[in-house]
């Protein structure tokens, strides 16, 4: 799908609120307010799109620790990364995963209630998944920048 400029504002102003009304959305980027929703609808439709969500703010449910995770697996261990992947899946603790480049194999994003909970996930967990060689963590200390975002500017570079 081609976005023009009318698509980017759109995006720009869904990903600032996403429960803005469509009557609202449409006056902000000068649309009718139908116009607004088929090209809504067309940017769903095309996965650009994917979902709309809540952001919460983790220490006021109770979540304190935040860490990085990188995992390096044994090469030897058949099926390493189908099981792991597997495992991550069951882990409420791990809220992203990437595969990576360097040293390790993944870096998984972790929230925890506090460090002892971190410390039982890494120890009865991480630890105990066949194929993990190594477990390095970053435990976060204070956040300076965190978006769900993505820039208009970046998106306007590749169209």
């Amino acid at each position: 799908m081609q976005l023009d400029a009318t698509d980017l504002k759109i995006l720009q102003q869904l990903q600032t609120d996403g429960r803005i009304s469509n009557q609202d959305l449409a006056d902000r980027v000068f649309l009718s307010p139908s116009s607004c929703l088929r090209r809504v609808r067309a940017l769903e439709e095309a996965g650009i799109i994917h979902h709309y969500c809540a952001v919460i703010d983790a220490t006021k449910v109770g979540i304190e620790v935040e860490a990085f995770v990188q995992v390096t697996m044994r090469r030897d261990v058949e099926d390493w990364h189908e099981n792991f992947s597997r495992a991550l899946q069951q882990w409420p603790e791990v809220v992203a995963t990437y595969i990576i480049t360097g040293d390790a194999n993944y870096l998984l994003k972790v929230r925890a209630r506090n460090l002892k909970h971190y410390s039982g996930f890494v120890l009865e967990r991480l630890y105990k998944t066949a194929g993990v060689l190594d477990i390095r963590s970053n435990i976060v200390l204070q956040t300076l920048k965190d978006t769900h975002q993505i820039a208009v500017e970046l998106m306007q570079d590749q169209y």
